[in-house]
Parts: C-alpha cells; structure tokens; sequence
C-alpha cells in the first residue's frame, strides 16, 4: 500500500553542497568488524542498504595512512590505489541504488597504537595509546603539516572513489578531538591554548578539504555538542564558540555527544532519542543540515524530528543494521514490517572482537555476500512440503517464518501457551523489555502467512511427531539453565550444589524467590546474573554477587554496557565479591576460592543462583534420532537440532541457526571467503 502523506518529509530530497540526498535516512559511519580486509563483504552490505531505502550511506572509519591503525579493531583503508579500488566498489553499489556515498577520514591520534603498521603513535602530547602500554609522540610542526598533507590526499583518493561526501571526523576522542580538548591539548605554541589555537588543525583540515574535493563532493564534519572535560554541559560556553567559528565551512553537520557509552548504549540503560536534548538549538545555531542518531525505529519519532526542524536528516546504524530496509517499508506504507532494533549491541560487539557484523533481529546481516543472504528475500520452494517445527523461541519462530517464506506448509508447535520462548523470560528482567522484539516481530509476520499454523500447548514426544507426516523436522527445544555447577570454572558437578537454596536462573525468571542473603554465581559472563541481581535487589533482598571474572558481567564489556552494570549493582546495593568462585554449599553460608591463590572464605547464603551454563533440551531430538527406521516409515526425511536445543548462545545465534537451517534446506549452502590470494 502506499504511504501515508504524513511521512513525506522523510523522503523529500535535500541540497548538501554539490550533493543532493535523495531521502532523510542517512546511514551514519559505523564500524562493521569487516574494514579494509573484507571488501566484498562490505560493499555487499552496504549496497544492501541503499537498495532498502537509505538514501546516504557511509562507510566506518577509514584510515588515512599508516600513522592511523587500529588493529585488532577492524577499520577501513584509503591509503593507496588498492583502497581506491576497493571503496569505489561500495560507492558503486551505494549509487546503482540512486543513493549517495559518503567515507569517514580517521586519524586516531594517541589513540592508536599502530600494532601493525609499527608507526609511531603520535597526538597533540605524549600519552598513554590505546590497546598496548605504549605512549604517542608530540606532534611537532612538521607532524602537523604531514597529518594535513594526508588528510587532503586521503579526501582525493576519496573522490576518485566516487565518494559523494568526504568527512572530516572531529568527534569521539580521536586527533581532532584531542587538539580541541583543553585537558588533553597541554601545547604552549599555536595549536594549543586558547580555543581558537586548539581549534586550528578543524578549521584548516575543513578549509583544505573543501579546497581539494569540495566541488563534486560534500564536505561533513562529525563532532560532539558537549565538553570532552565536562560531559553533558558547556561550562565555559566553548563548544558554542566552536560551532560559530566553524559554521560556515561544513556543507553538513553529523552532531553527537562526548559520551559514547550513552550514543552507542544498550537499550538496558539508554532509551531511544536519548540525545535529543543536546539537538534543540543546532540546526538554528549553524544554518546547514544537522543530523544526529538515537537509534530510531519508529516513523513517527523520525518524522517528529524533521517536522519540528530539529534535524534535517536521521541518522540510524544500529536500526540500518537490523532492518536495512527500514526507510523503504515506510515508503510502501508497510510500517508493521519493520525489524526494530531492539539495542542489545551484539552489532557492536562482533566489531569489537575483530568479526563481521551479526544481529539479533537481522540473520542477514554480514550474509549479503558470504552465504548469498538478502533479508527480505529467500528462494520460493521448487516442491513444498510439508514441515515440523517444535519449539517457538528464536530459533523456531525464525525457521518457521523462513520455512513458511519459501511456500512450505508450515507446523509450528509450541509447548506452552505464549510463544517466544526464552525471550519471554528475559524481557522481563530490568531494561530489557525491548528483547520481546524478537518475537513480537516474527509472530506478526508468521500471522500474515496462510501456509504456516502454529499449535500452543502442544507439547511433543516422538511419537507425536511422527504421526504428523511432516517431511522435515526442526527440534528447536530450548535449553534450561543448570543447578549443578557445570561451568567454566567446575567441569564437573559440584555436590553440594543439590540443595534446597538452590535455585537457577530460569526459577527466578519464572518468580520463585529465595530468602536473603543471596549469592547470586556469575561463572557465565554476559549479562544474566548481574540483571537477576539487580531485580533481586530492587524486591529488597540482600544479594552479593560472586564472579570468576575481575569485573561484573566482564563479557558485557563488548556490547559497551559492563561499565553500566557494575556501577548500576554498586547503586542498588548489591555486594560484590569478583576473582572468586563459589565452591561449595555449607551450612548457612557459601565457600569462595580466588581464583588466583585458591585461598578460601565463607559469606552467609540461604539462597544461592548458580549462573554457569545451560543444558540443551534435545530430549526429543535424540529420542527422533534413535529410531532411524520409524522415522523412515512415518515419511521423515531430515531431523535438524537448532538454536539452544543444539548449542545454548546468545538469542542473535538462535536466531541466525534457525534462518540457516531453513536456507541450507532449500540448498543454499554457499560459503565464500573474502581474503587476499596471492598471484
């Protein structure tokens, strides 16, 4: 159906310099664990989203030269023809589909190491670098003069990629950021100081970048509302002094805040929009067009913002990731198909561990040229037949609407009488009722099909599926959280562990509740005990928290919230006990053991949460499994295990195995690897 009037702001053209944006959803920079070392993967996805609707799209940051790398943090290249080669065929696929391309020049300053280009690091003084116990040199002026010489070069190469927009990136701590802060940029000679000498090396990489492109190409800079000192303010009013001396050089303002643990924060912590009161008086204050994200996913926020003329374009990445055809699905009036973010940052989390992107909502995602995936197509069945899928968590509710996609007729039998299985659970633990996304998408989706029905209630054994003549099986059963120990500290069960105090993750959830104290045990990592803690602790019941690791919910380092969950126990009172394992059940109290010296204490518990790891509920599938013969009369031909009943993960892995499963069903098997051969 068309869209409604109302939203054709958001699709209005708009004049940035030389450049016009067909629409007002710009896919902001952002990393994607891919960089310079994956070009077909990347100009795969990118293209993706331009051919869903997003009218500017950007790539991540993208190094100059050499005295700029990140590694082990993936980033992308402009250093040579070989990178021009490469960009040029994202910018390519970005303008097949009428959109425009825009590329982030990055130099990170003392905040890179350069662990391989071997580089010194180098920024406005000597400091501690990033990622090693290395310090950067102080540029002197001869470093200055080489940094602005790549920069414009790096903007050339830029062009001759077909780069419509050339960033010039001031923000998020990086060099740029670094001569601009006062307490960083402790220089005695023209590029230090005052704000008009820390804001030299701005406007001359502004001046010379507008020189040598600005005449096809769009000139952007990225940079922060806020103090880089005083987060959240402008105590001295600087940062309005900056913008009214730069105002007039940018064609394009891409605005964000100093703290990137709030622009890029988990839904647990930071709802959507969270940024909008720093917007109010920018677009007034510069005269250009202003853009900005929040982690939009509703039409009606993003046309809010646009109507109200806070901003002239909406900036998305993690939303693009998740349904990068977000901006097109407004246009054809199917809103209700939209796959909301649902802001967990496994996204963020795949980049930071060096591999391609991966998304909760999105199994495509990284998939566009490895397996072939597109998201909002799959290959239509040549035969249909007839499929089973037991279980209606994420994995199954995911096969099924893939399976029902490609024409099959489609059973889906779930146990109890609400689907989504272990997301019900988990979306009603502190901040995280945005993860029933999960399922409230796939269950709306699988409503429109008329070859899918879904069974509630309807618990299963072998028999039961036998006797429903499917040709293939999916068991996506789930898994439940162990009482016993078994983790990454104990191997083995822990005797004591069989106790009445004890009780697992999956009991609480599920509301049954232990007196105080609590020991809640994190041998798991990511963010399932401390989420049980801090809901224990808001009841009023006395809980310490015990982990293996030196932190609270270490792993949760990676989807940028550890910081936010550590400190969020300290407010709610929890006590936190780190480095140690609970090795036994006493009488009224629990045994800890360091982990480095194996020392031992007791602290009172009389009630006990052993978090450590899940078993898979694959009672079913080995139970199909033993009797090859029946299942060969009852007409089976396959039996697939997928999601937690295979390899209890994280819900994005569930969801990604049951998007699998169906696709290699229907023998889109292609894997291909993206990686330099040598001739």
């Amino acid at each position: 159906m068309p869209r409604e009037p109302r939203f054709d702001p958001l699709f209005e053209p708009i004049r940035i310099g030389p450049v016009t944006a067909p629409t007002r959803f710009y896919q902001v920079p952002h990393c994607t664990g891919m960089g310079f070392a994956l070009p077909e993967t990347l100009a795969a996805m990118r293209s993706v989203k331009a051919e869903g609707g997003w009218g500017t799209v950007s790539t991540e940051y993208c190094s100059i030269d050499p005295s700029a790398d990140d590694l082990p943090s993936p980033y992308a290249t402009i250093w040579d023809q070989g990178d021009v080669r490469n960009l040029a065929k994202m910018a390519h696929g970005v303008h097949q589909h009428g959109a425009l391309a825009a590329i982030e020049l990055w130099h990170g300053g003392f905040r890179s190491s350069n662990l391989l280009s071997r580089v010194t690091p180098m920024g406005p003084m000597s400091q501690m670098a990033g990622k090693a116990p290395v310090q950067s040199r102080r540029m002197d002026l001869a470093d200055i003069r080489d940094y602005r010489r790549a920069h414009k070069a790096a903007a050339l190469r830029a062009k001759e990629a077909g780069f419509d927009i050339v960033y010039v990136y001031a923000a998020h701590g990086y060099l740029i950021a670094q001569f601009l802060n006062r307490a960083q940029n402790q220089r005695d000679d023209a590029y230090g100081g005052s704000l008009e000498n820390r804001a030299r090396i701005l406007l001359e990489l502004l001046d010379e970048t507008k020189e040598a492109v600005g005449d096809t190409c769009a000139v952007a800079v990225r940079i922060e509302l806020d103090d880089e000192v005083a987060p959240g303010s402008d105590p001295t009013g600087e940062k309005i002094a900056l913008f009214e001396m730069i105002k007039d050089l940018p064609d394009l303002f891409d605005v964000t805040i100093s703290d990137y643990g709030q622009e890029m924060g988990v839904s647990r912590f930071h709802a959507q929009g969270s940024l909008e009161p720093f917007l109010k008086d920018v677009r007034a204050r510069v005269k250009k067009p202003v853009l900005s994200v929040g982690r939009y996913t509703a039409p009606e926020s993003m046309l809010s913002l646009i109507k109200s003329g806070t901003l002239d374009l909406i900036g998305a990445a993690r939303p693009s990731i998740a349904d990068p055809f977000l901006p097109k699905k407004i246009a054809e009036g199917r809103m209700d198909d939209i796959r909301e973010c649902i802001g967990c940052n496994i996204c963020y989390a795949s980049n930071i561990q060096g591999v391609p992107l991966r998304c909760t909502q999105n199994p495509t995602m990284g998939e566009e040229w490895r397996r072939g995936w597109h998201p909002e197509i799959v290959t239509r069945a040549a035969t249909p037949e007839k499929m089973l899928v037991v279980g209606a968590g994420p994995a199954g509710l995911e096969a099924a609407l893939t399976l029902g996609r490609q024409g099959h007729e489609v059973m889906l039998a779930e146990a109890a009488r609400d689907l989504g299985g272990r997301v019900l659970a988990e979306a009603q633990l502190p901040g995280l009722r945005e993860w029933i996304r999960v399922r409230d998408y796939r269950a709306h989706q699988l409503s429109k099909l008329g070859n899918v029905e879904i069974f509630r209630e309807s618990r299963m054994n072998a028999a039961d599926v036998r006797e429903i003549g499917a040709a293939h099986v999916f068991t996506a059963t789930g898994s439940h959280w162990h009482k016993n120990g078994i983790g990454r500290t104990h191997s083995a069960v822990v005797p004591s562990f069989a106790d009445a105090r004890t009780l697992s993750p999956d009991e609480i959830m599920a509301g049954t509740r232990p007196s105080g104290p609590i020991v809640i045990f994190d041998d798991e990592g990511y963010i399932m005990a401390s989420a049980l803690a801090e809901l224990l602790a808001k009841e009023g019941l006395d809980v310490t928290y015990v982990a293996t690791a030196g932190l609270v919910s270490a792993w949760s380092f990676y989807t940028n919230e550890q910081h936010l969950a550590q400190a969020r126990l300290i407010e709610s009172g929890v006590k936190i006990v780190v480095s140690h394992a609970v090795t036994a059940l006493m009488s009224g109290s629990a045994e800890l053991a360091c982990v480095f010296t194996g020392r031992k204490h007791e602290i009172a518990c009389n009630g006990f949460v052993p978090v450590t790891s899940r078993e898979p509920n694959d009672e079913l599938w080995r139970s199909l499994c033993a009797d090859p013969e029946s299942n060969t009369s009852a007409g089976i031909k396959s039996i697939t295990r997928i999601g937690d009943c295979k390899a209890p993960a994280f819900i994005a892995t569930a969801v990604h195995d049951g998007h699998r499963a169906a696709r290699e069903l229907a023998g889109e098997t292609i894997f291909r690897r993206d990686r330099a051969l040598v001739s």
